[in-house]
């Protein structure tokens, strides 16, 4: 992944020129960075999820309503932090 981010980076430094700054590859690396961190985020909701549905079966409607929430909200803040970012790289 970031060996993607930084070949990104790459090729958008040979577009625009060598004084490209920073920014760009900051801003590849926060995308990515959002990604992973949601992937982490919503896979740990669902082991939690698993876990207490393993301990109270009859909770199991309460908990899947609960865990899917939170998996849109974490996936959500995720996909607006990767636009932004790369919202900045394709505008400069």
């Amino acid at each position: 992944m970031l060996s993607t981010i930084l070949l990104q980076a790459q090729a958008s430094a040979e577009l625009f020129g060598p004084n490209i700054g920073i920014g760009y590859g900051v801003a590849a690396l926060g995308a990515g960075l959002a990604a992973l961190g949601a992937g982490v985020g919503i896979g740990r909701i669902g082991g939690s999820a698993l876990e207490s549905i393993a301990r109270q079966p009859e909770a199991v409607g309460d908990i899947r309503a609960n865990m899917i929430l939170a998996a849109a909200l974490v996936e959500g803040a995720a996909f607006f932090a990767m636009v932004i970012g790369l919202l900045v790289v394709l505008t400069k």
